[in-house]
């Protein structure tokens, strides 16, 4: 039984244990603040886990301050509803959930009901049009089995968001072997407003072109004006994409919700009735994050790092490589935890001339004994 102490990084660490077979525990969850113990999104998650698993086993002392998890098997299938709350968005659950299903007994089909657009995680954007096309391209997989299609949305903090998901099996993750960066070619993206005036969504677009057409003229942004199907609480963002001459995908995003402290999300949890950032601040925002994730270099941005080494670390047992940009905290606990639980370690070398890194390693090589042979 692999041991941990504290909160960080909880949601990882149970998607190795369930992939691994490895059970952990993991002690003095938020032991010294005035609210001890495991919050609700870490419980939804919990829960969640217990949908798509079948024996797993999951212990809580009294305070919620130690966990003990046993993973069980990998089952998954179809008609499955989560509630995913509002303490997280659904891009929190996304990277375990679409990982787990790769290697489950049946294919996955869940709808995700809760909050789709926020300052804190990933938005349902993003990984509808960065993270799914990277798994497809590192994973093999055709565009029909993979799918994630946004109902409805939803934001901060009444949410009333949903998604369907849609995730094929696998028997065993191909090679991966991404080093050719490229040069950016054009940048794609989407404006959305909720429960505000359709013109929100206008505004931002203008910002960010006003940032990127100085710089490159292939720039196109949709706009999706929810109005009042986007759920119960009003919020607006944008999303950019910038695809490269190699197929690369690097991405930014900039939202405003009630409550959320600036446009990058850098701050969260303040009065409800905090008014929203201006449409034109965020637009600007998004665009000077994606001239930053260009600067930074590699095959992905800092946000899908962390799933392109995981990608990595569960393939086959040859060699897997990939070009990153510096390193985010998060994928540096990505590279700890592959060793912990798989055995994995990569090799690192910084190119001076690009200053990107090249990472390698021989994959652990799992495969898919939970599906059926056919």
């Amino acid at each position: 039984m692999l041991r941990f102490t504290g909160c960080a990084h909880f949601r990882q660490r149970l998607l190795l244990s369930t992939l691994s077979g490895r059970a952990i525990r993991i002690d003095d969850i938020r032991a010294g603040e005035q609210s001890p113990g495991l919050r609700d999104f870490e419980a939804s998650l919990l829960r969640l886990l217990e949908k798509l698993t079948n024996g797993c086993v999951v212990e809580i002392n009294e305070t919620g301050t130690s966990l003990r998890y046993r993973p069980g098997v990998i089952i998954c299938g179809g008609g499955l509803v989560h509630d995913c709350g509002a303490g997280r968005s659904i891009g929190y659950y996304l990277e375990a959930l679409v990982l787990l299903a790769l290697f489950a007994k049946k294919p996955l089909s869940i709808t995700l009901r809760g909050v789709t657009n926020d300052h804190l995680d990933p938005s349902v954007d993003l990984w509808r049009t960065v993270g799914l096309p990277l798994l497809r391209k590192a994973a093999g997989l055709d565009d029909a089995g993979l799918e994630l299609k946004i109902v409805r949305r939803g934001a901060r903090p009444a949410g009333g968001g949903e998604v369907a998901l849609r995730v094929p099996l696998v028997r065993a993750l191909p090679p991966v072997s991404l080093t050719d960066e490229g040069m950016v070619r054009r940048v794609r993206g989407i404006a959305y407003s909720m429960r505000v005036p359709p013109a929100n969504a206008n505004r931002m677009v203008d910002a960010a072109r006003g940032v990127l057409n100085a710089l490159l003229a292939d720039v196109y942004i949709f706009t999706d004006a929810a109005g009042g199907g986007g759920g119960g609480s009003p919020g607006y963002g944008i999303t950019l994409v910038a695809e490269t001459t190699s197929g690369c995908l690097l991405s930014a995003e900039a939202a405003a919700t009630q409550g959320a402290r600036g446009a990058g999300g850098g701050g969260g949890g303040g009065d409800a009735e905090e008014p929203l950032v201006v449409p034109e601040d965020i637009g600007r925002a998004a665009a000077q994050l994606l001239l930053d994730e260009v600067a930074r270099g590699g095959v992905a941005d800092g946000t899908h790092q962390g799933l392109l080494l995981l990608l990595a670390a569960l393939g086959p047992e040859e060699m897997n490589c990939v070009r990153l940009g510096p390193l985010t905290p998060y994928a540096v606990r990505t590279l700890r935890h592959v060793k912990e639980f798989l055995g994995v370690t990569f090799s690192m070398r910084t190119e001076a001339a690009s200053g990107t890194i090249y990472l390698s390693c021989v994959g652990a090589g799992l495969k898919n004994i939970n599906r059926k042979v056919t």
